[in-house]
């Protein structure tokens, strides 16, 4: 009798440990914290360096962490209002608005086409790599994007890209009769918070 006891004591201890491991490793679907979060789009042109800030966006993805160390990564999305681009200059704004198409097409849009590649920089630091699909002004192009993340009270991935505006079919913005001439490539700096 005690060791059939004994046998089932060992069975729903061992029923408890997969529960738990199972609770810990789950991969859990997280959304972007735009107040813990900045995306700048960083440009140039003929007279000076300029930026926008992206006051509107929001984002998901799903991520697994076991015991703080980082796991998996996938299902990525992201969104940014075009008209939610601001440089704090007004005719810089619609310029750009106008370049991008906002009227028309008013979001650009990053979508993950597979699970990321993780790899350990040092304790607590990642290197994800992810593949998938960006959209900026209708066009749609496949673009790898690489970030660090650290995870923690959430996860927090910071990453830089540079975009060249003519693969999207987009003019660089110009002003002043054309005498002001952006470059041909912007890059977009990316420290976002997931919870």
């Amino acid at each position: 009798m005690n060791t059939i006891k004994l046998s089932g004591m060992k069975t729903v201890v061992a029923m408890l440990s997969m529960i738990l491991f199972f609770q810990v490793a789950a991969a859990q679907k997280s959304k972007v914290i735009p107040s813990e979060s900045k995306v700048v789009v960083l440009g140039t042109s003929n007279i000076h360096d300029w930026e926008l800030t992206a006051e509107s966006f929001r984002g998901n993805a799903s991520f697994t962490t076991e015991n703080n160390r980082l796991k998996s990564a996938d299902n990525f999305s992201f969104t940014v209002t075009v008209e939610g681009l601001k440089s704090g200059k007004g005719g810089m704004d619609k310029n750009t608005y106008k370049a991008l198409k906002s009227r028309e097409y008013e979001e650009i849009t990053f979508q993950s086409a597979g699970a990321a590649e993780i790899g350990e920089i040092t304790t607590g630091k990642y290197r994800v790599e992810v593949q998938g699909e960006l959209t900026i002004a209708g066009v749609r192009k496949k673009v790898p994007l690489t970030f660090t993340a650290v995870p923690g009270d959430g996860i927090r991935l910071s990453g830089k890209t540079v975009i060249r505006m003519t693969d999207y079919n987009i003019e660089p913005p110009t002003a002043l009769l054309g005498t002001i001439k952006t470059g041909e490539t912007v890059t977009v700096d990316l420290n976002i918070t997931y919870k």
